[in-house]
């Protein structure tokens, strides 16, 4: 008996005494679309193998797609905040109001080129956004590329064509301006999406291509309405990366670094970059239905509504305490900056 007890603190002394480099840690990462989505296939399987590689094995995910451990997509920021998840993709916009300064990015006609706009989105989070985020560790912050109209009934080629449908949207602001085009918004997450379409809940959905795999839009929407690519897209979201705080600061230093290295405004960018691969694979899918562009002669009139949506906002951020034509300035000027500098 006491040999065994000897044994076992043997044990638990020689364990104590481990050196931090030879921790191995899972990372329970959990998001809300599929596997086969192109966020999973593109993005992060892509990151969880880099950290796997540049670790030596010692870190590695274990990925639960789906929201296979519970919950809905609007509780996916609590769940890497409270350690249900050690690192989470989800939208801030899941929570109307909840991160107010992510808005800018989401205002009308913001966003050119989802890799530069990403790279200004992580820089604007340094300025606006670290009171918001103060309790996870966020490791991207990107946008997707243009959103597009996918319709069960019929295109959309001028405002007045909106007039009384309802449309699926993702952010409290993208709902505003659709009302403000004459449509009905409807506020869902991405899954819900498709049975929503399939029983006439709603007339279309507002997406990106990329989208279009994770809910089968290529069988339930028959036209597929996009603005003049020379303009600004009339709308995009933000999406965050983020880990456990906890988490991260209790992986030694070496690992830390791993995840250091894979984290931040070039990673930012590469995942804006990912997207637009994944919206040219989802528009592919679209083929066999009816597309059209809505004219930048059509979307003059949209602007102008575009406009006051974001003056209202502005007075809507400094009656929260905030500097709404700061944070809008800062936006503007930060996308054009990255814009700028791309290649």
């Amino acid at each position: 008996m006491k040999l065994r007890h000897l044994l076992a603190l043997s044990g638990l002394i020689c364990a104590a005494a481990l050196p931090a480099a030879a921790q191995e840690v899972t990372l329970k990462v959990h998001y809300h679309l599929p596997p086969t989505s192109f966020a999973g296939t593109l993005f992060i399987q892509p990151w969880c193998e880099r950290i796997a590689k540049e670790s030596g094995n010692r870190m590695k995910c274990q990925i639960y797609p789906s929201m296979q451990l519970g919950g809905t997509p609007p509780q996916l920021f609590d769940q890497v905040r409270d350690g249900v998840a050690d690192v989470v993709w989800t939208l801030p916009g899941y929570t109307a109001g909840r991160f107010a300064s992510m808005e800018a990015f989401e205002l009308p006609f913001m966003m050119r080129d989802p890799e530069a706009t990403s790279r200004a989105l992580w820089d604007y989070a340094q300025i606006h956004s670290q009171a918001e985020f103060k309790d996870v560790k966020p490791l991207a912050f990107h946008v997707h590329g243009p959103g597009v109209f996918h319709m069960a009934g019929k295109p959309v080629r001028t405002m007045a064509d909106l007039r009384g449908l309802k449309l699926r949207a993702p952010t409290r602001l993208t709902n505003k301006f659709i009302a403000m085009l004459g449509a009905t918004p409807v506020s869902m997450p991405v899954p819900q999406v498709g049975d929503a379409l399939a029983k006439g809940v709603i007339d279309g959905a507002v997406v990106p291509y990329e989208v279009v795999p994770s809910v089968k839009l290529e069988e339930l929407a028959k036209y597929h309405s996009e603005t003049d690519p020379h303009e600004a897209a009339f709308y995009t979201s933000t999406f965050i990366f983020a880990m456990n705080k906890a988490k991260y600061e209790a992986l030694p230093a070496d690992l830390k670094k791993v995840i250091d290295n894979n984290s931040g405004q070039a990673f930012s960018g590469q995942i804006g970059k990912a997207f637009v691969q994944a919206d040219a694979q989802g528009k592919q899918l679209t083929a066999k239905n009816a597309t059209n562009v809505i004219a930048a002669s059509e979307l003059a009139a949209w602007k102008k509504l575009g406009d006051k949506l974001s003056a209202d906002w502005v007075k809507d951020m400094n009656a929260k305490g905030l500097s709404g034509s700061r944070m809008l300035d800062d936006a503007r000027s930060l996308i054009a900056k990255q814009q700028a500098a791309r290649p």
